[in-house]
Protein backbone atom coordinates (compact mmCIF):
# COMPACT_ATOMS: atom_id res chain seq x y z
CA UNK A 1 0.00 0.00 0.00
CA UNK A 2 1.52 3.30 -1.13
CA UNK A 3 1.33 6.34 1.61
CA UNK A 4 0.82 9.75 0.05
CA UNK A 5 3.92 11.61 0.14
CA UNK A 6 2.17 14.88 1.67
CA UNK A 7 0.83 12.74 4.48
CA UNK A 8 3.76 11.19 5.38
CA UNK A 9 5.60 14.45 5.34
CA UNK A 10 3.27 15.61 8.04
CA UNK A 11 3.45 12.30 10.50
CA UNK A 12 6.97 13.22 10.26
CA UNK A 13 6.70 16.72 11.16
CA UNK A 14 3.91 15.59 13.81
CA UNK A 15 6.74 13.21 15.50
CA UNK A 16 9.96 15.81 15.06
CA UNK A 17 7.32 18.47 17.10
CA UNK A 18 6.24 16.09 19.67
CA UNK A 19 10.14 14.90 20.24
CA UNK A 20 11.30 18.19 20.36
CA UNK A 21 8.52 19.08 22.98
CA UNK A 22 9.34 15.77 24.80
CA UNK A 23 13.10 17.01 24.84
CA UNK A 24 12.15 20.40 26.31
CA UNK A 25 9.58 18.87 28.59
CA UNK A 26 12.75 16.97 30.06
CA UNK A 27 14.96 19.39 29.83
CA UNK A 28 12.21 21.63 32.17
CA UNK A 29 12.24 18.64 34.62
CA UNK A 30 15.86 18.33 34.78
CA UNK A 31 15.99 21.83 35.52
CA UNK A 32 12.85 21.53 38.02
CA UNK A 33 14.92 18.63 39.45
CA UNK A 34 18.28 20.05 39.83
CA UNK A 35 16.80 23.29 41.57
CA UNK A 36 14.89 20.79 44.21
CA UNK A 37 18.08 19.13 44.57
CA UNK A 38 19.75 22.50 45.24
CA UNK A 39 16.43 23.44 47.60
CA UNK A 40 17.16 20.22 49.40
CA UNK A 41 20.40 20.66 49.96
CA UNK A 42 19.97 24.23 51.69
CA UNK A 43 16.89 23.11 53.73
CA UNK A 44 19.22 20.18 54.72
CA UNK A 45 21.80 23.02 55.86
CA UNK A 46 19.60 25.12 57.30
CA UNK A 47 17.78 22.26 59.43
CA UNK A 48 21.63 21.03 60.65
CA UNK A 49 22.70 24.37 61.53
CA UNK A 50 19.19 25.16 63.73
CA UNK A 51 19.31 21.28 64.73
CA UNK A 52 23.35 22.42 66.07
CA UNK A 53 21.84 25.57 67.69
CA UNK A 54 19.23 24.24 69.24
CA UNK A 55 21.36 21.78 70.58
CA UNK A 56 24.07 23.98 71.66
CA UNK A 57 20.90 26.29 72.89
CA UNK A 58 19.79 22.66 75.27
CA UNK A 59 23.15 22.18 76.45
CA UNK A 60 24.09 25.76 77.47
CA UNK A 61 20.01 25.22 79.07
CA UNK A 62 21.30 22.42 80.68
CA UNK A 63 24.77 23.93 82.45
CA UNK A 64 22.70 26.81 83.25
CA UNK A 65 20.12 24.92 85.21
CA UNK A 66 22.91 22.63 87.05
CA UNK A 67 24.80 25.77 87.84
CA UNK A 68 21.44 27.15 89.15
CA UNK A 69 20.54 23.72 90.95
CA UNK A 70 24.47 24.42 92.62
CA UNK A 71 23.54 27.68 93.34
CA UNK A 72 20.83 26.74 95.27
CA UNK A 73 22.49 23.90 97.43
CA UNK A 74 24.90 26.38 97.84
CA UNK A 75 22.75 29.24 99.37
CA UNK A 76 23.11 29.73 103.23
CA UNK A 77 19.17 29.77 103.43
CA UNK A 78 16.15 27.33 102.65
CA UNK A 79 14.35 28.04 99.46
CA UNK A 80 11.24 26.68 98.76
CA UNK A 81 9.20 26.76 95.67
CA UNK A 82 5.46 27.05 95.56
CA UNK A 83 2.83 26.34 92.66
CA UNK A 84 -0.45 28.15 92.35
CA UNK A 85 -2.17 25.74 94.77
CA UNK A 86 0.64 26.35 97.70
CA UNK A 87 1.81 23.21 97.61
CA UNK A 88 5.80 22.95 97.86
CA UNK A 89 7.45 21.69 94.28
CA UNK A 90 10.93 22.19 94.88
CA UNK A 91 13.15 23.05 97.93
CA UNK A 92 16.95 22.69 98.78
CA UNK A 93 18.56 20.95 100.96
CA UNK A 94 18.97 23.65 103.80
CA UNK A 95 14.94 23.97 104.06
CA UNK A 96 14.48 19.78 104.14
CA UNK A 97 17.05 20.68 107.75
CA UNK A 98 15.24 23.26 108.66
CA UNK A 99 11.31 21.71 108.33
CA UNK A 100 11.91 17.98 107.98
CA UNK A 101 10.43 15.70 105.48
CA UNK A 102 8.19 14.93 103.98
CA UNK A 103 8.40 18.68 102.05
CA UNK A 104 7.45 17.65 98.52
CA UNK A 105 4.16 18.03 97.58
CA UNK A 106 2.73 19.44 100.84
CA UNK A 107 0.89 21.98 101.66
CA UNK A 108 2.96 24.95 102.36
CA UNK A 109 0.24 25.73 105.24
CA UNK A 110 0.78 22.29 106.86
CA UNK A 111 4.32 22.44 106.87
CA UNK A 112 4.12 26.01 108.64
CA UNK A 113 1.90 24.34 111.08
CA UNK A 114 4.20 21.87 111.52
CA UNK A 115 7.90 23.28 111.45
CA UNK A 116 7.14 27.11 112.35
CA UNK A 117 6.67 29.10 115.70
CA UNK A 118 5.65 32.19 115.90
CA UNK A 119 7.53 34.23 117.70
CA UNK A 120 6.20 37.25 119.67
CA UNK A 121 8.68 40.35 119.03
CA UNK A 122 8.73 40.28 115.30
CA UNK A 123 6.17 39.31 113.07
CA UNK A 124 8.50 38.82 110.29
CA UNK A 125 10.56 35.97 111.90
CA UNK A 126 9.94 32.07 112.90
CA UNK A 127 11.45 29.99 114.92
CA UNK A 128 12.17 26.74 114.11
CA UNK A 129 12.11 23.30 116.09
CA UNK A 130 15.32 23.20 117.33
CA UNK A 131 15.23 26.59 118.43
CA UNK A 132 16.65 29.14 115.22
CA UNK A 133 15.49 32.07 114.57
CA UNK A 134 14.92 32.34 110.88
CA UNK A 135 13.50 35.76 108.99
CA UNK A 136 10.71 34.75 106.24
CA UNK A 137 10.37 36.00 103.29
CA UNK A 138 8.92 35.56 99.73
CA UNK A 139 8.45 36.54 96.07
CA UNK A 140 5.65 36.26 93.67
CA UNK A 141 6.65 34.31 90.53
CA UNK A 142 4.72 35.71 87.24
CA UNK A 143 1.61 35.02 85.94
CA UNK A 144 0.53 34.16 89.25
CA UNK A 145 1.93 30.46 88.77
CA UNK A 146 3.34 30.67 92.54
CA UNK A 147 5.57 31.65 94.77
CA UNK A 148 9.43 31.68 96.44
CA UNK A 149 9.99 31.49 100.30
CA UNK A 150 13.07 32.01 101.49
CA UNK A 151 14.09 31.41 105.51
CA UNK A 152 17.47 32.83 106.44
CA UNK A 153 19.01 32.03 109.76
CA UNK A 154 19.20 35.19 112.20
CA UNK A 155 20.02 33.39 115.28
CA UNK A 156 23.78 34.72 115.36
CA UNK A 157 22.76 38.06 114.01
CA UNK A 158 19.76 38.20 116.51
CA UNK A 159 22.63 37.13 119.52
CA UNK A 160 24.69 39.63 118.13
CA UNK A 161 22.00 42.06 118.49
CA UNK A 162 21.04 41.36 121.89
CA UNK A 163 24.60 41.41 123.13
CA UNK A 164 25.25 44.95 121.66
CA UNK A 165 21.38 46.25 122.70
CA UNK A 166 22.58 44.63 126.36
CA UNK A 167 25.90 47.23 126.07
CA UNK A 168 24.10 49.82 125.28
CA UNK A 169 21.66 49.69 127.92
CA UNK A 170 24.37 48.79 130.47
CA UNK A 171 25.61 51.80 129.83
CA UNK A 172 22.81 53.88 130.02
CA UNK A 173 22.10 52.35 133.32
CA UNK A 174 25.12 53.49 134.18
CA UNK A 175 24.73 57.02 133.28
CA UNK A 176 21.30 56.72 134.49
CA UNK A 177 22.87 55.60 137.97
CA UNK A 178 25.15 58.58 137.53
CA UNK A 179 22.39 61.32 137.16
CA UNK A 180 19.83 59.58 139.40
CA UNK A 181 21.41 61.06 142.85
CA UNK A 182 20.62 64.57 141.20
CA UNK A 183 17.38 64.37 139.72
CA UNK A 184 16.11 62.42 143.05
CA UNK A 185 17.90 64.98 145.70
CA UNK A 186 16.49 68.40 143.86
CA UNK A 187 13.09 67.22 144.53
CA UNK A 188 13.28 65.44 147.90
CA UNK A 189 15.06 68.45 149.12
CA UNK A 190 12.46 70.72 148.15
CA UNK A 191 9.81 68.10 149.90
CA UNK A 192 11.60 68.14 152.80
CA UNK A 193 12.14 72.27 153.12
CA UNK A 194 8.28 72.28 152.70
CA UNK A 195 7.46 69.67 155.05
CA UNK A 196 9.59 71.11 157.84
CA UNK A 197 7.77 74.91 157.51
CA UNK A 198 4.41 72.85 158.22
CA UNK A 199 5.13 72.09 162.32
CA UNK A 200 5.86 75.47 162.99
CA UNK A 201 3.12 77.58 165.32
CA UNK A 202 3.61 80.46 162.64
CA UNK A 203 2.39 78.88 159.90
CA UNK A 204 -1.30 79.54 158.53
CA UNK A 205 -3.36 77.25 157.43
CA UNK A 206 -3.52 78.80 154.24
CA UNK A 207 0.39 78.07 153.96
CA UNK A 208 0.06 74.77 155.09
CA UNK A 209 -2.15 73.47 152.06
CA UNK A 210 -0.21 75.70 150.12
CA UNK A 211 2.89 73.52 151.18
CA UNK A 212 1.17 70.36 151.63
CA UNK A 213 0.03 71.24 147.79
CA UNK A 214 4.05 71.96 146.86
CA UNK A 215 5.04 68.31 148.50
CA UNK A 216 2.82 66.40 146.89
CA UNK A 217 3.88 68.13 143.57
CA UNK A 218 7.42 67.50 143.97
CA UNK A 219 6.28 63.28 145.28
CA UNK A 220 4.62 63.07 142.24
CA UNK A 221 7.42 64.14 140.03
CA UNK A 222 9.42 62.01 141.74
CA UNK A 223 7.24 58.69 140.85
CA UNK A 224 7.90 59.99 137.90
CA UNK A 225 10.53 59.40 137.85
CA UNK A 226 11.55 56.54 139.66
CA UNK A 227 8.40 54.84 137.54
CA UNK A 228 10.68 55.81 133.94
CA UNK A 229 13.77 54.31 135.61
CA UNK A 230 12.13 51.15 136.58
CA UNK A 231 10.31 50.82 133.07
CA UNK A 232 13.60 51.84 130.89
CA UNK A 233 15.89 49.49 133.71
CA UNK A 234 13.27 46.52 132.43
CA UNK A 235 14.65 46.89 128.79
CA UNK A 236 10.68 46.69 126.94
CA UNK A 237 10.31 43.33 129.21
CA UNK A 238 6.85 44.03 130.35
CA UNK A 239 4.06 41.72 131.18
CA UNK A 240 1.12 41.92 128.97
CA UNK A 241 -2.37 41.33 130.30
CA UNK A 242 -5.94 42.50 129.04
CA UNK A 243 -7.60 45.94 129.88
CA UNK A 244 -10.29 48.16 129.02
CA UNK A 245 -9.94 50.61 126.80
CA UNK A 246 -12.44 52.76 128.14
CA UNK A 247 -11.38 52.22 131.86
CA UNK A 248 -8.05 53.19 130.50
CA UNK A 249 -9.00 56.97 128.65
CA UNK A 250 -10.99 57.32 131.73
CA UNK A 251 -7.85 57.45 134.22
CA UNK A 252 -5.87 59.41 131.55
CA UNK A 253 -8.64 61.96 131.58
CA UNK A 254 -9.05 62.06 135.15
CA UNK A 255 -5.06 63.21 135.20
CA UNK A 256 -5.51 65.54 132.79
CA UNK A 257 -8.60 67.14 134.64
CA UNK A 258 -6.20 67.21 137.80
CA UNK A 259 -3.48 69.31 135.64
CA UNK A 260 -6.15 71.43 133.48
CA UNK A 261 -8.28 72.22 136.38
CA UNK A 262 -5.00 74.26 138.36
CA UNK A 263 -4.19 75.96 134.72
CA UNK A 264 -5.16 77.39 131.89
CA UNK A 265 -4.83 74.38 129.68
CA UNK A 266 -7.92 73.31 126.90
CA UNK A 267 -7.71 69.59 127.16
CA UNK A 268 -9.87 67.46 124.83
CA UNK A 269 -10.15 63.84 123.91
CA UNK A 270 -11.48 61.94 121.30
CA UNK A 271 -12.16 58.21 121.32
CA UNK A 272 -13.14 56.59 117.83
CA UNK A 273 -12.98 53.00 118.26
CA UNK A 274 -15.82 50.64 118.74
CA UNK A 275 -13.59 48.03 120.63
CA UNK A 276 -13.10 47.99 124.43
CA UNK A 277 -10.86 45.13 124.91
CA UNK A 278 -7.40 45.76 124.71
CA UNK A 279 -4.31 43.58 125.10
CA UNK A 280 -0.95 44.86 127.10
CA UNK A 281 0.41 46.23 129.97
CA UNK A 282 -1.93 49.41 131.30
CA UNK A 283 0.32 50.57 133.96
CA UNK A 284 3.15 50.89 131.29
CA UNK A 285 0.85 52.67 128.56
CA UNK A 286 -0.82 55.06 131.16
CA UNK A 287 2.78 56.15 131.93
CA UNK A 288 3.92 56.39 127.99
CA UNK A 289 0.64 58.86 127.20
CA UNK A 290 0.97 60.64 130.55
CA UNK A 291 4.82 61.45 129.57
CA UNK A 292 3.84 62.79 126.26
CA UNK A 293 0.89 64.53 127.86
CA UNK A 294 3.19 66.14 130.67
CA UNK A 295 5.51 67.11 128.01
CA UNK A 296 2.82 68.65 125.84
CA UNK A 297 2.20 70.73 129.58
CA UNK A 298 5.55 72.46 130.11
CA UNK A 299 6.13 73.13 126.43
CA UNK A 300 2.66 75.20 126.10
CA UNK A 301 3.50 76.25 130.03
CA UNK A 302 0.33 76.57 131.47
CA UNK A 303 -1.60 78.07 128.45
CA UNK A 304 -2.42 76.32 125.23
CA UNK A 305 -4.84 73.26 123.55
CA UNK A 306 -4.07 69.57 123.74
CA UNK A 307 -6.12 66.95 121.89
CA UNK A 308 -6.13 63.56 121.81
CA UNK A 309 -7.33 61.40 119.04
CA UNK A 310 -7.63 57.49 119.42
CA UNK A 311 -8.63 55.66 116.82
CA UNK A 312 -8.47 52.08 114.86
CA UNK A 313 -6.32 52.25 111.82
CA UNK A 314 -7.18 47.97 111.17
CA UNK A 315 -8.68 45.24 112.27
CA UNK A 316 -5.97 45.13 115.27
CA UNK A 317 -3.65 48.14 115.55
CA UNK A 318 -4.75 50.88 118.34
CA UNK A 319 -3.86 55.17 117.24
CA UNK A 320 -2.91 57.29 119.77
CA UNK A 321 -2.51 61.15 118.39
CA UNK A 322 -1.64 63.51 120.42
CA UNK A 323 -1.52 67.35 119.52
CA UNK A 324 0.00 70.46 120.86
CA UNK A 325 -0.27 74.05 119.65
CA UNK A 326 3.11 74.57 121.14
CA UNK A 327 6.47 76.61 119.38
CA UNK A 328 7.30 73.03 117.78
CA UNK A 329 10.25 71.19 117.70
CA UNK A 330 13.33 72.05 115.70
CA UNK A 331 14.77 69.39 113.07
CA UNK A 332 18.07 68.42 115.07
CA UNK A 333 16.00 68.23 118.07
CA UNK A 334 13.80 65.82 117.10
CA UNK A 335 16.30 62.95 115.42
CA UNK A 336 17.29 63.09 118.85
CA UNK A 337 13.80 62.86 120.70
CA UNK A 338 13.97 59.31 121.80
CA UNK A 339 17.35 59.12 122.77
CA UNK A 340 18.26 57.95 126.54
CA UNK A 341 19.30 60.86 128.54
CA UNK A 342 18.80 63.64 125.80
CA UNK A 343 16.93 66.64 126.76
CA UNK A 344 16.66 70.37 126.13
CA UNK A 345 14.78 70.99 129.71
CA UNK A 346 17.49 72.29 132.39
CA UNK A 347 15.84 69.89 134.97
CA UNK A 348 14.90 66.94 132.41
CA UNK A 349 16.52 63.33 132.70
CA UNK A 350 16.06 62.84 128.99
CA UNK A 351 14.51 59.55 129.68
CA UNK A 352 10.38 60.40 129.52
CA UNK A 353 10.24 59.61 125.55
CA UNK A 354 12.81 56.95 125.49
CA UNK A 355 10.78 55.17 127.92
CA UNK A 356 7.84 55.97 125.72
CA UNK A 357 10.01 54.68 122.79
CA UNK A 358 10.57 51.37 124.83
CA UNK A 359 7.04 50.79 125.74
CA UNK A 360 5.44 51.34 122.44
CA UNK A 361 8.62 48.73 121.24
CA UNK A 362 7.66 46.20 124.17
CA UNK A 363 3.85 46.54 122.63
CA UNK A 364 5.78 45.53 119.23
CA UNK A 365 3.95 49.24 117.82
CA UNK A 366 5.70 52.48 116.38
CA UNK A 367 5.88 56.13 117.21
CA UNK A 368 5.96 58.86 115.47
CA UNK A 369 6.71 62.37 115.54
CA UNK A 370 5.63 65.42 113.38
CA UNK A 371 6.77 69.11 114.10
CA UNK A 372 7.98 71.98 112.92
CA UNK A 373 9.01 75.32 114.54
CA UNK A 374 6.28 77.25 115.47
CA UNK A 375 3.32 74.88 114.64
CA UNK A 376 3.29 72.92 117.71
CA UNK A 377 3.83 68.99 117.69
CA UNK A 378 2.47 65.50 116.98
CA UNK A 379 3.21 62.37 118.25
CA UNK A 380 1.30 59.10 116.55
CA UNK A 381 1.50 55.57 118.05
CA UNK A 382 0.42 52.91 116.67
CA UNK A 383 -0.16 49.69 118.71
CA UNK A 384 -1.33 46.20 117.51
CA UNK A 385 -3.22 45.58 120.33
CA UNK A 386 -7.13 45.78 120.08
CA UNK A 387 -8.51 42.47 121.60
CA UNK A 388 -6.10 39.92 119.92
CA UNK A 389 -2.65 40.28 120.19
CA UNK A 390 -0.84 36.60 120.08
CA UNK A 391 -0.12 36.00 116.56
CA UNK A 392 -0.02 32.88 114.14
CA UNK A 393 0.28 31.77 110.53
CA UNK A 394 -1.43 32.91 107.76
CA UNK A 395 -1.83 29.73 104.96
CA UNK A 396 1.20 32.02 103.24
CA UNK A 397 3.09 32.04 106.21
CA UNK A 398 2.53 35.40 107.21
CA UNK A 399 1.65 37.53 109.82
CA UNK A 400 -2.24 37.00 111.22
CA UNK A 401 -3.71 38.06 114.23
CA UNK A 402 -6.47 35.75 116.01
CA UNK A 403 -8.29 36.01 119.10
CA UNK A 404 -6.48 34.33 121.57
CA UNK A 405 -4.20 35.26 124.55
CA UNK A 406 -1.37 33.90 126.54
CA UNK A 407 0.55 35.81 129.25
CA UNK A 408 3.95 36.74 128.16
Amino acid sequence: MNIPVNSQAVKTERLTDAFQLFNELSKNLSDSYQELQKQVASLSQELTAARTERLKTLIEKERLADRLQQILAALPAAVIVLNGENQVVDCNAIAINYLAEPLIGQNWFDVVQRSLITVFDNPHERQLRNGKRVSLTRNELNNDSGQIILLSDVSELRSLQDTVNQQKHLSAMGEMVASMAHQVRTPLSTAILYASQMNKVAVTDNSRIKFSNKILERLHFLERQVNDMLIFAKEGRLAMDIFSLQQFLARVGDNMDDIAAASELNFTMTNNVQADVMLGNEDALLGAIMNLLNNAVDVLEGKGLITMMVDQKDQSSLQIQIQDNGPGIEEATKLRLFEPFYTTKLKGTGLGLAVVDSVVRAHSGSIQCESGKGNGATFTILLPCINQYITTLSEDGFHKMESSYEAV
